[in-house]
């Protein structure tokens, strides 16, 4: 069984093209033109040991917001898509990832419910390099859970650098859904009550 994820998504803004095997090793290929956000998404292919190619072209001369928001909304369809019936996999899995002075921790459920819990230090700064709006990771998160149909956790308790909280934030991600879609010798089918994520 292949679990791979393919999605092109086109608007008046932007062009995604996102491919996911949950299943790789850690290759990356990624250009958004937004320079940290290409290093946050290698961080979670890389860390997820995920092979992740993302090709997105977008209205730039605006801002990186839409860029970004439409990467993350067909990252989340990928992944859903490469998840499958999620049958044999633990579902649910935490990480807690320090970087330097920042600590992030992520809880994570492949529920099939979106929902997002996202706490930061207070006093961020407003920017990381001339492109990156912090405030944009919580709607990353966001556009990613809603597409991705996952239950999501992030608290960084403390942390000084920007730089260093967002990463730290995008690494633990990494490692939760890495082991969340990892398949479990006692889960025999769906993962629920229900019979279905």
């Amino acid at each position: 069984m292949t679990r791979k994820g393919r999605v092109e998504r086109g608007t008046k803004e932007t062009s995604v093209l996102v491919e996911i095997d949950l299943d790789g090793t850690g290759q990356v290929d990624v250009a958004t033109g937004v320079g940290f956000f290409d290093h946050m998404l290698a961080q979670l292919g890389k860390h997820g040991s995920f092979d992740l190619t993302v090709k997105t072209a977008g209205d730039l001369h605006i801002d990186s917001h839409h860029t970004i928001e439409d990467t993350a909304i067909a990252l989340g369809q990928a992944f859903r898509q490469a998840l499958g019936d999620k049958a044999g996999i633990r579902r649910f899995a935490d990480a807690s990832i320090p970087l330097d002075e920042a600590l992030a921790q992520v809880t994570v459920d492949v529920s099939g419910r979106p929902y997002l819990v996202h706490v930061e230090p207070d006093g961020m700064a407003p920017m990381i390099g001339p492109e990156y709006d912090t405030t944009l990771t919580r709607h990353i998160f966001e556009s990613f859970v809603s597409n991705a149909q996952v239950a999501l956790h992030v608290h960084v308790p403390y942390g000084r650098n920007a730089h260093h909280i967002v990463e730290a934030q995008f690494k633990a991600l990494a490692r939760a859904l890495r082991d969340a879609v990892a398949f479990d010798p006692k889960v025999h089918g769906i993962p629920s009550t229900k019979g279905a994520l």
